[in-house]
């Protein structure tokens, strides 16, 4: 049975309930199993860490240690099978997910009715995701029409048009071509620098800029690591 977590049940995460007051959000023995035909598989084993405001935590773990599990069940995509989680913080969606879109309705349309689920302003969501995700008229599109490229930019920007306090970044900073990847750099790594953020990421050079302690993943276990440069050498010999 799935203890009781403190967000709600939604393919796209609607806001939080009112958060706790300490300002962390933090995760307490999250463990995350399937079924499958040749029986119980855990993906996920006892995993628990904290993040503070502004604090920036990365994710290692090499192929399959369930880095983009724990990533969908931070962001509320899928619920854990045992463990808690609460929530000092506002916190995104994984960013770039386009699980949640209607594609039927416009990427316009997508983007105001995101705006009033988060109570954002929409004429001022739908300026910052036009500016960053640069679709033009094709945000009047079905987003059905849309490239797999052309959803992460919008999701992205989508992401960015809220003013969250922690970020889920599971290797999305490289959307897009040279140019546009150091746009997606400057948003969350210049203009929000004040922000937390749980980071996947196989890029040494961003984890050390960025981040103080990190999270390794080996078989779905893990361990917290407050020396950066240790978790980097115990990662490159997994």
């Amino acid at each position: 049975m799935t203890d009781v977590l403190v967000r709600p049940d939604h393919a796209l995460p609607a806001p939080l309930v009112p958060p706790i007051t300490d300002g962390v959000i933090r995760l307490d023995g999250i463990v995350k199993e399937y079924h499958t035909p040749i029986g119980v598989r855990r993906v996920l084993d006892r995993i628990s860490f904290d993040v503070g405001r502004g604090e920036k935590i990365a994710v290692l773990g090499r192929n399959g240690a369930g880095k983009s599990t724990l990533m969908k069940i931070i962001g509320g995509v899928e619920h854990p099978t045992h463990g808690t989680m609460s929530f000092g913080m506002s916190m995104s969606w994984p960013i770039a997910f386009a699980g949640g879109f209607d594609v039927n309705m416009s990427g316009l349309d997508n983007v105001r009715f995101i705006a009033r689920l988060y109570g954002v302003d929409e004429t001022e969501a739908v300026a910052r995701v036009d500016d960053f995700a640069e679709l033009g008229r094709l945000l009047s599109l079905p987003v059905k029409t849309y490239s797999t490229g052309m959803r992460s930019r919008l999701m992205f920007g989508l992401s960015l048009a809220v003013d969250f306090d922690c970020f889920l970044v599971d290797e999305m900073i490289s959307v897009g071509d040279q140019r546009f990847q150091r746009k997606c750099h400057d948003e969350m790594f210049v203009k929000r620098a004040h922000c937390a953020m749980i980071l996947v990421s196989h890029d040494m050079h961003i984890i050390r800029n960025y981040c103080k302690k990190a999270l390794v993943l080996k078989n779905g276990r893990g361990r917290v690591f407050e020396d950066l440069e240790l978790a980097l050498r115990i990662y490159e010999t997994i």
